[in-house]
């Protein structure tokens, strides 16, 4: 049996956490358009015959602009160390640059063994793909090239069995019943943030946080949560509740949703905007919000 940790690294909005969502067959790390969606390392745990797969979902390489973003790059940096593979996922929809081939070649040099995740194929034309796999390889980029679309199911197979085939002897990790290392909790207040993400435009969604007060089994059954929306300024509190409140009430209500469908019962959601300034830039406020661990 094979068992260990692929680590999945990429730029920001290369589709990672939607592909291991879909590898994995259940919701373990929110999804959106916008770069800097995921924060935390978030592993996603893949069972099948041949063994287990836990793969760590990194942040988004991105370049560092405040305090936040670098606790996340420094997350990725470690997360690309402690694993049994990298997973370097690229989207093959932007095409391949000086940029794109500098990142393949730090981390295939790290010594771990490294496959690359060609994706988005379904939304580009492919011709392009023999293109961008030559240009690779002739650029020193010596890994395996996989063409996938998470969204279509197109070679997931293929690249699972390669990953298989480069990971350790090992037993499983976890318990065949855990999809996530990442509580209930957890995954509601990322919820929330996930229809902020996709609600609001511009720098709004990046500057906020989710706190949750509250989570408790009401005797109806019904899941009772408090949480805190933590945002940078008033003026983005206003924006986010919007006239008369209908924006939040909004969000709110596609994010009870998407709660309800994930804990499996009825959710009686309540919520609060409350505002931190610059709290991406200071360690106190990271801290208290838990971007910043006890290790660190």
């Amino acid at each position: 049996m094979k068992s260990g940790y692929v680590a999945v690294i990429g730029k920001a909005n290369a589709g990672k956490s939607t592909l291991i969502n879909v590898l994995v067959g259940e919701k373990v790390a929110i999804t959106s358009p916008k770069p800097q969606t995921t924060r935390d390392r978030i592993l996603g745990v893949l069972n099948r015959e041949e063994g287990q797969i836990v793969f760590a979902d990194t942040p988004g390489i991105y370049r560092q602009r405040n305090e936040l973003t670098g606790l996340m790059m420094r997350t990725t940096e470690l997360t690309s160390k402690e694993v049994d593979v990298i997973l370097f996922v690229h989207d093959g929809h932007e095409g391949v640059n000086e940029s794109d081939i500098a990142l393949m070649k730090k981390y295939s040099s790290l010594g771990i063994p490294m496959l690359i995740a060609y994706t988005k194929i379904d939304i580009m034309p492919e011709e392009r793909i023999p293109e961008d796999v030559k240009t690779l390889y002739g650029a020193g980029i010596t890994v395996d090239v996989y063409p996938v679309s998470a969204r279509k199911g197109r070679n997931l197979k293929r690249l699972e069995g390669a990953l298989f085939s480069l990971l350790p002897e090992g037993e499983p990790l976890f318990p065949e019943d855990v999809v996530s290392d990442k509580s209930e909790r957890f995954m509601v207040s990322e919820i929330m943030r996930e229809k902020i993400l996709l609600k609001y435009e511009k720098e709004i969604p990046h500057g906020v946080a989710i706190v949750v007060n509250k989570f408790e089994t009401r005797e109806d059954g019904v899941k009772e949560i408090d949480l805190d929306i933590v945002c940078e300024k008033q003026n983005h509190k206003a924006i986010l509740i919007g006239k008369q409140g209908k924006a939040l009430k909004e969000a709110a209500s596609f994010a009870r949703q998407d709660m309800e469908k994930f804990l499996g019962c009825k959710v009686f959601l309540t919520t609060y905007v409350k505002v931190r300034e610059d709290w991406r830039n200071r360690g106190g406020m990271l801290r208290e919000l838990g971007y910043v661990k006890e290790e660190d």
